[in-house]
């Protein structure tokens, strides 16, 4: 009993000698690279994000200008042909005679304008919806590229905090190490836990800067441009899974079903067409003709005098002309549109198909990563850290060996690790569930 009092006595006395040296020495900390990534007042929230990119990327834009380059056909299906204008003039060359001639041919288009505009509104309802589903892909996109930022931040913070902490029982061994307090052995192995560290803190960086970058090609803005994000992971998570999500399990309302739906209806627009095309159409011909015209001979005119014989002539005429469609009644144009008809419902079964799975899967998973962040509460996470902290004090106090310390060190980051992978998959899976039924704010 005397012995460990002693002893006890003796480590305490150590303990309190050697920091009390190790004050003079003032290391470095290392500055923290996280914070440049998160501005609490400043950085742009996710919303904000998401209105960005609706606004400024590109491929979104190229999928809106789809939709007035439909409308201008719809405008331009809807005119009627313009008519058709002949002039002609023919004169003798050793003579006098000439003749003016005039022809206009003017096409009714009996049959065909409905089928034309019927496809152009088809067009024009299957660009919507497929703008519609390239905003929804965008925001999901954002929503996904967003958590993954957060996600490489959060283990660049957890990171920054180890390195720091590491620092400063390296410093500690280092000046236990020239008191002869402490091994050689144990500061290196410090040292290398270090260095360690700093490495992995600087490959979490450069994937946090990676997401970032990918962030910012979404929003579309260039590389250099500089951003930081409002919420941590935490923060973003807990807003995201605190709302409800609807029960139906399925979507039929989603622009890419409506615009499968729509391809089919312009396949049946294009047959239609492709009939009409083919059946009989007029147009209606007229004609003016001014004829000067004479002979060489002289008669007697109405005052009884010798004239040439010569007069100006004016002839009208009218006609129609109608196509008739006895070989070529469109019959290929009609069986490919009918082929279009069927691959498109093909089509839409197969979307209607993949939404149904979509939307399966990702409930179920939505619903166990939901379960697996609960198990990591608050107590749990303290609890870690409280025992992190009581390793390295019963380490300071010469209880247990630094490979205990360093063990338990890493056991406490893949616990950090763990629960930012829980954090990310309960993100992620929300998000997915909120894609496959088709939600887009």
């Amino acid at each position: 009993m005397r012995r460990d009092a002693a002893a006890a006595v003796v480590i305490a006395c150590i303990t309190a000698i050697v920091p009390a040296r190790a004050q003079g020495v003032q290391p470095r900390q290392p500055e923290p690279m996280a914070p440049r990534f998160l501005d609490p007042i400043d950085g742009l929230g996710l919303d904000q994000a998401i209105g960005q990119a609706l606004e400024r990327e590109p491929g979104l834009r190229a999928a809106r200008s789809d939709i007035e380059v439909a409308r201008g056909m719809r405008v331009q299906a809807a005119l009627k042909p313009n008519p058709t204008l002949s002039f002609a003039q023919q004169t003798e060359p050793a003579g006098t005679d000439a003749q003016t001639r005039v022809d206009i041919q003017w096409p009714l288009d009996l049959f065909r304008k409905t089928g034309r505009v019927n496809v152009a509104e088809r067009e024009v309802e299957a660009a919507q919806h497929a703008a519609a589903d390239r905003e929804r892909l965008l925001i999901s996109d954002v929503r996904m590229k967003f958590g993954e930022v957060l996600t490489a931040v959060r283990e660049l913070s957890i990171t920054d905090d180890l390195v720091a902490a590491t620092a400063r029982q390296e410093a500690l061994l280092n000046a236990r190490s020239e008191e002869g307090a402490a091994p050689p052995l144990e500061r290196d192995m410090m040292r290398v836990e270090l260095h360690r560290l700093q490495a992995d803190r600087m490959l979490q960086a450069g994937h946090a800067e990676h997401a970032l970058i990918e962030l910012k090609r979404l929003l579309g803005l260039g590389a250099n441009a500089s951003i930081t994000l409002r919420e941590d992971l935490e923060q973003l998570v807990q807003r995201e899974t605190a709302q409800p999500v609807p029960e139906a399990e399925s979507s039929a309302g989603r622009p890419d079903i409506a615009e499968a739906q729509a391809r089919m209806h312009l396949a049946e627009a294009r047959t239609d067409q492709a009939r009409r095309e083919g059946r009989v159409d007029v147009s209606v011909i007229a004609m003016y003709m001014r004829s000067d015209a004479g002979f060489p001979q002289r008669a007697f005119g109405p005052q009884g005098d010798l004239e040439r014989v010569r007069d100006v002539f004016h002839y009208l005429a009218g006609a129609v002309m109608v196509s008739v469609p006895l070989r070529n009644r469109n019959q290929g144009a009609i069986a490919a549109a009918q082929a279009q008809r069927a691959g498109a419902e093909a089509q839409l079964d197969a979307a209607r198909l993949t939404v149904e799975a979509e939307v399966a899967a990702a409930r179920t998973r939505d619903e166990h990563a939901r379960r697996a962040l609960g198990v990591y509460t608050a107590d749990v996470r303290a609890l870690a850290k409280q025992n992190l902290s009581v390793v390295g004090q019963s380490y300071e106090l010469g209880r247990m060996r630094l490979f205990e310390v360093l063990t338990e060190q890493r056991r406490y980051l893949d616990t950090e690790r763990a629960y930012t992978n829980a954090l990310r998959e309960a993100y992620d899976a929300r998000q997915a569930l909120r894609r496959a039924l088709g939600e887009v704010r």
